[in-house]
């Protein structure tokens, strides 16, 4: 039966941000805004702007996690 009682708030399960999934996904949407958007872009530089951003994604990443353990 019911008792009335309201459930918890903020007594769930947390996970951790996925630092890398999140600015990776970030990097694609911008880069197919700008495909969509501007006149076509030479795509050797898009792939470096990818690479360094997945780079740099990967770093914050790794930086976060050793951050989390201490």
């Amino acid at each position: 039966m019911d008792d009335g009682r309201r459930p918890e708030r903020g007594r769930g399960l947390r996970h951790s941000t996925d630092w890398f999934a999140l600015l990776g996904g970030l990097l694609f949407i911008g880069i197919g805004i700008h495909f969509i958007a501007g006149p076509r872009p030479d795509p050797l530089p898009m792939l470096a702007v990818l690479l360094v951003g997945l780079a740099v994604s990967g770093l914050v990443a790794l930086t976060a996690k050793a951050a989390r353990r201490r």
